[in-house]
């Protein structure tokens, strides 16, 4: 234990937050833990009929704590007192309305059940009439597009769900004095620098999401934000201090906090990033190293020197935002709305009529726990098993826009779509279509970065699905037509955090010194395989026209 310093990373993710302690020396994880979200886990305050995903901030501070028990404990008290960084990791854009002092409004009594009041989690939908309206405006205001490093502006980010919030609910317009990501709410209380103006705001959420850019000195200009709404205005007046890199030194963590977490009083909290970027650090993107996070949903990310970018119009293919994922860079990101999100789906479209048909029968509460569950739990398993052997059907052709299209070219409103269904068709031929499309939404991405001049010299992939199903990234590395390395670390975004702490105490002067010494396993590496690409190029050119189809279609009944 002499001279050894161990961080801790945090990840909250959809569900649920992960906690490790980690040897800043090797990376080797000391004690770990997931907690899921109790509220969430019970389905409160969600709507899916309208896409309403709200979570209470209750829920993340109670799932913390008990997460931070378990890992602590298993750690031993050695190490946590020999703890001295913490750094955090959130889902995004994730934001929520907030007083004077910072206060999210749902942890006061008045607001304590209202959905309008808690944390919009990334994947709310309800703000898409508030969209249309900030590309209306934001996209030519006086001659500037303020969307043009972002594209098509999302319902899913922060000024679009602060207008759906204050428009859907005039308790909140009177009582938000200004709205906070979850990335930044967390370094806050840790530190006690909760007040907006006083507030750090990481650069990776600013950028990408509140499109904070130096080129436009900062926040889009404030005319344009009264001009979509005066609420917005003031929101941007009390922004406060300018967007910080991931591995800033925030502060040290309050007394009463390390004695919560059961760690070192001399602990400092180091700042924090959107959980795929962090993600991202933690596999080991650098320059030219295309890294995928794959779970309910995808995103890609790229670095790239600023110099490179210069000039580039990328709008419709990527995110681009400074100082993002890696301190120094321009951070590249596209994704995909739903990927395991799809196969979640499936699962549940599969097994809703068995659970309601045992619901009603007498002895229900016995066979959900006994036969339904276990069920659920193993069925993709035996799917992806199934279908390892089998040959795509040729003919069934499905989209994976069943939550949107993010990329390229933004689309919400734009739906899925299969094609090719016969009384032939069985359960596994839907499947494996499923999976297909999927990657093929992966493959126009990845395309689409080529075509537009980006350089991509190897691909890692990390996430829940790399390492649940091998079928599906060898089908991702044969479409791809590129070898495809799946590290090991399964919680490569805690990890990630954890380097931003290391390199916050000071014990690595960057993140690439910090990767260089904390990733420490060896990767599964998936190699095209030549007997496959010509099918999946087949099926593939019939993805694309398909997509050209349902478009088309989509503006035909737009009118």
């Amino acid at each position: 234990m002499e001279n050894r310093k161990y961080v801790v990373g945090v990840d909250f993710g959809s569900d649920s937050v992960r906690s490790i302690i980690v040897d800043t020396k090797n990376g080797n994880v000391e004690g770990s833990a997931t907690v899921e979200y109790p509220r969430w886990k019970d389905g409160l305050y969600c709507d899916k009929t309208i896409s309403q995903f709200r979570q209470h901030p209750q829920d993340y501070l109670d799932a913390f704590k008990k997460c931070m028990k378990i890992a602590t404990t298993e750690a031993g008290k050695e190490i946590c007192n020999a703890i001295v960084g913490i750094g955090f990791d959130t889902t995004g854009s994730t934001p929520c309305p907030v007083n004077k002092a910072g206060v999210p409004l749902a942890l006061l009594p008045e607001f304590k059940d209202n959905p309008n009041a808690m944390f919009y989690l990334w994947k709310d939908h309800t703000a898409q009439k508030e969209a249309e309206k900030i590309n209306l405006v934001l996209s030519d205001f006086e001659g500037k597009d303020y969307t043009r490093f972002q594209g098509i502006y999302s319902s899913e980010w922060y000024w679009s769900k602060v207008l759906h919030g204050i428009h859907t609910d005039e308790k909140i317009r009177e009582h938000a004095y200004t709205w906070i990501e979850h990335a930044d709410w967390m370094p806050a209380i840790m530190t006690g620098k909760c007040k907006p103006e006083e507030m750090y705001h990481n650069s990776c959420s600013a950028g990408h999401k509140m499109l904070w850019n130096s080129e436009f000195g900062g926040l889009p200009d404030l005319n344009a934000l009264e001009k979509i709404d005066p609420y917005l205005k003031e929101v941007g007046k009390r922004f406060g201090k300018a967007p910080e890199l991931s591995v800033t030194a925030v502060g040290k963590i309050l007394p009463v906090w390390a004695e919560c977490l059961g760690i070192s009083k001399n602990t400092i909290v180091a700042g924090s990033s959107l959980d795929a970027h962090a993600g991202a650090v933690g596999a080991g993107i650098q320059k030219n190293v295309l890294v995928k996070v794959i779970g309910t949903s995808s995103v890609d990310m790229l670095v790239q020197d600023s110099i490179h970018m210069k000039g580039k119009n990328l709008k419709n293919i990527c995110g681009q935002a400074e100082n993002s994922i890696l301190p120094g860079y321009i951070g590249i990101e596209a994704s995909q709305a739903a990927f395991g999100d799809i196969y979640a789906w499936f699962k549940n479209f599969l097994a809703q009529p068995l659970r309601d048909f045992f619901k009603e029968s007498n002895d229900a509460a016995k066979v959900e726990e006994d036969f339904v569950k276990k069920y659920q739990y193993s069925l993709l398993h035996q799917l992806n098993e199934k279908i390892k052997k089998r040959k795509p059907n040729e003919n069934l052709v499905i989209l994976d826009w069943f939550n949107g299209r993010r990329y390229p070219n933004i689309n919400e409103n734009i739906k899925g779509t299969i094609y090719g269904l016969t009384l032939g068709t069985d359960v596994y031929d839907l499947y494996q279509a499923l999976v297909l499309s999927t990657i093929f939404g992966t493959k126009k991405i990845f395309d689409s970065f080529i075509n537009n001049g980006l350089v991509i010299d190897d691909v890692i992939a990390t996430g829940g699905i790399p390492h649940k199903s091998e079928y599906i990234m060898q089908t991702m590395a044969d479409v791809l037509k590129h070898k495809i390395s799946v590290v090991e670390e399964k919680q490569t975004c805690a990890l990630g955090a954890a380097m931003y702490a290391a390199v916050a105490v000071g014990e690595y002067d960057n993140l690439q010194d910090a990767q260089a010494h904390m990733i420490n396993q060896k990767p599964t590496v998936y190699t095209p395989q030549e007997k496959n690409i010509c099918l999946y190029d087949k099926l593939y050119s019939q993805y694309l026209l398909l997509g050209e189809k349902t478009e088309a279609y989509q503006h035909l009944t737009d009118k």
